[in-house]
């Protein structure tokens, strides 16, 4: 799994430069000087939780071809990388997007989409799943990585992001800003923000941001359930699909780059924070499917 959550990781190191930038500009001075001014906070944390998420996204086909070592097949070698790009130009076709640039990368059996837009998105496969899957099944998880793209799905994850982002550091400060004014109670000469707002901020914004992971997880699992039936409607039929996530389920996962974690096919760990569902229902939804 790898594509929403090296995104993540991304989007929270981005929102942590623009917070230290922030300090050293003296807005968290300025927000706190006289009072919480609550309308510039809001605006304040608009402009930190999308600017984090859009950021995250815009790189995010330069950084998921540096993470994962992908090589864009510009001139296919063989016959094998020949009939990779045409069966994604043959998906795009069919989905109604531009043709993805279409890479390949080292690795156990994974694959993932990722592009700040539809038109201009990339497609890669690891060698693992190129050695370990039938024509059928790869056609099956490409077709999965093409619905991601589209459906739109990285910049649904990215609005959502931004909302929590934005969550995550308007609730931050305005409880720093409570308990920095509790712990400095009868202190009226000092002005701007305590020890006690940069410390509690900190911290709330590492666990809020957990809380925060935990949403945008939930609805990449979502999207996941989504990208499989896509896969089904591209190919005309689910079964490939069921197999390809059967065959997953039997073997080791690529760890893909976090930047890229939910828009990969593989399965994730843990339940509160995993980018995808257990394999296991991803087989029953396409299995109900008409």
């Amino acid at each position: 799994m790898k594509r929403i959550f090296l995104f993540v990781l991304t989007n929270i190191a981005v929102v942590a430069v623009l917070g230290l930038v922030a300090s050293l500009l003296g807005v968290n001075r300025y927000l706190t000087a006289n009072g919480l001014n609550l309308g510039a906070l809001l605006g304040y944390a608009l402009v930190m939780g999308f600017g984090g998420a859009i950021i995250s996204l815009l790189i995010s086909k330069p950084m998921a071809k540096w993470t994962s070592g992908v090589r864009v097949i510009e001139q296919p070698q063989n016959a094998d990388e020949a009939w990779i790009v045409d069966t994604v130009r043959k998906f795009a076709d069919k989905a109604g997007i531009g043709m993805p640039e279409v890479g390949i990368f080292e690795g156990d059996p994974n694959a993932f989409a990722t592009g700040a837009f539809r038109d201009s998105a990339l497609v890669a496969v690891s060698t693992g799943l190129l050695q370990n899957m039938t024509h059928e099944e790869i056609e099956a998880v490409i077709g999965h990585e093409v619905a991601h793209v589209a459906n739109g799905d990285m910049v649904t994850m990215t609005l959502i992001q931004g909302v929590m982002n934005t969550f995550v550091v308007f609730l931050s400060r305005v409880i720093g800003y409570a308990v920095d004014s509790f712990l400095r109670k009868g202190d009226e000469e000092r002005s701007g923000p305590g020890i006690g707002y940069m410390v509690t901020t900190l911290v709330l914004d590492i666990v809020l941001g957990f809380a925060a992971a935990m949403v945008v997880a939930w609805f990449s699992r979502q999207r996941e359930f989504r990208a499989d039936a896509g896969a089904a409607q591209l190919m005309g039929r689910k079964q490939p699909m069921i197999n390809a996530l059967a065959r997953l389920g039997g073997v080791h996962t690529a760890e893909l780059p976090k930047s890229v974690a939910a828009m990969g096919i593989a399965g994730g760990i843990g339940q509160l924070f995993s980018t995808h569902p257990p394999i296991e229902e991803r087989i029953a939804a396409l299995q109900t499917l008409a």
